[in-house]
């Protein structure tokens, strides 16, 4: 059976690629002109649907990640004017509950019955699937959000071109991903959990995100690399079989301490400031507004 595969890059549609590294049976390879990195393997309906049978939901729900959404969620008020508000591949809601308790009337796509069902029940307006923008207004949104979604598709052209159809002008996208460019990656090679076929198809820098999202119709306000996991080190190097999200956690042990002690904060934002400053943290966060 033959194997279907990318013959030119996901954002600039260069034909010319070098491997990267092989892994699960795949060829992940970096253009030669934009520097985007993917897998090349382009894979079944089927495989899909046997990789995602056993993908669990971890519905562990931090305190402080709370705290951190509505600190997005500060950042994104000045941009409210017509209050909706679209989560693209929103879980079982927890950014949107928070987002919903301040007044923004929210909106989001999931795959399964379950997660659609428990978002309804939180009064979110939900529809199946991809992100379809029939089902929609064009302009009809302030705000998209995004959070671990983007690497696992590979046709970012298309997914952030209906970014742009649906948010108005002046409206902004917030997304997150995983940093193909970050310390631990780096550290770590083909052993890095990040790294994952069929599951992460796409893999972002902070300069191959913003030139996706320059090429269509936006511009960059903030992007930024934060955080080490030490959790995902200690996996992928055998150390540990700890859950990445769980109370138990060790990145969220670290995570309560930091906010718990001034001087420990004070690091963490200064490591932070580094981190984005060198593009080389864990993860991956962009504001792009719509112009």
């Amino acid at each position: 059976m033959s194997i279907a595969v990318h013959t030119q890059c996901l954002i600039c549609t260069h034909t010319e690629s070098k491997s990267v590294m092989r892994k699960n049976n795949a060829d992940l390879v970096k253009c030669t002109s934009c520097g985007f990195v993917y897998f090349k393997q382009i894979p079944s309906g089927e495989e899909l649907e046997n990789y995602y049978k056993g993908y669990g939901r971890n519905d562990y729900l931090s305190p402080i990640t709370i705290k951190r959404y509505n600190e997005i969620l500060d950042k994104l008020e000045p941009y409210r004017k017509t209050g909706k508000l679209l989560d693209v591949g929103c879980g079982i809601g927890y950014f949107l509950e928070e987002a919903k308790k301040r007044g923004w009337q929210v909106h989001g796509t999931e795959y399964t019955d379950k997660a659609i069902e428990i978002c309804e029940s939180k009064g979110i307006q939900m529809k199946k699937g991809v992100l379809n923008v029939s089902n929609y207004t064009a302009g009809e949104f302030d705000v998209i959000t995004s959070f671990e979604v983007i690497e696992h598709i590979n046709n970012p052209l298309d997914e952030v071109q209906k970014f742009n159809t649906l948010l108005r002008i002046g409206g902004v996208v917030y997304i997150t991903t995983p940093n193909f460019n970050s310390l631990q990656r780096l550290q770590l090679g083909e052993k890095s959990t990040v790294i994952t076929y069929p599951e992460h198809l796409s893999y972002y820098t902070p300069k191959t995100l913003s030139f996706l999202f320059s090429k269509l119709g936006f511009k960059p306000l903030d992007v930024q690399t934060t955080g080490i996991s030490i959790t995902r080190i200690k996996i992928a190097t055998g150390k540990s079989k700890q859950q990445f999200i769980s109370k138990e956690s060790d990145d969220e042990k670290l995570r309560v301490k930091m906010e718990e002690n001034k001087l420990l904060g004070v690091a963490k934002a200064t490591a932070n400031f580094v981190l984005s400053t060198l593009g080389c943290g864990d993860s991956l966060k962009g504001y792009y507004i719509k112009k």
